[in-house]
């Protein structure tokens, strides 16, 4: 039996987080051109009730890329061919509430990245594995040091 160990490190405490395999699902999925990455994974989550997915990997390629890079409130917005080089993030609240990073590169090898918002189109492919602990129950909730809305992880 596969024994799964997370571990999370909080204000320099390190918490074990422990599952079977049997209480961990896996989900492979490959989107096709002209689907919006974003919303097609979080419409899965939400379809499939899915209550602590992560990405677990992703390759693929956009012809429309969307993304609001680090401390920035503006979105930028690119049309061209990228390559997916990384994907990776949590769905909270069934695919409701999500934080995915994604980082792409050109034709020429330079890579780009930030947070995925709606509005990245799919190219060729994206072929995605989704991990889901039925143990675990994923959610946000406004955290007063951030002012922002972070991930809380709770047991079932």
């Amino acid at each position: 039996m596969l024994k799964l160990n997370a571990f999370i490190l909080l204000a320099g405490f390190i918490s074990l987080v422990s599952c079977q395999q049997n209480n961990v699902e896996m989900y492979a999925l490959r989107l096709k051109p002209g689907m919006d990455l974003k919303q097609e994974m979080a419409q899965f989550v939400e379809t499939n009730q899915l209550q602590s997915a992560s990405v677990s990997t992703c390759v693929g390629s956009l012809r429309e890329l969307i993304i609001r890079p680090a401390n920035q409130k503006e979105l930028l917005h690119l049309k061209g061919h990228y390559e997916i080089v990384s994907l990776t993030g949590t769905f909270a609240d069934h695919g409701k509430n999500n934080h995915i990073h994604i980082s792409v590169s050109d034709s020429t090898g330079n890579t780009i990245g930030g947070h995925l918002v709606d509005g990245n189109i799919i190219y060729t492919t994206a072929e995605i594995v989704l991990l889901n602990n039925k143990d675990l129950n994923f959610t946000r909730v406004v955290d007063p040091e951030t002012t922002f809305y972070e991930l809380e992880v709770v047991g079932n």
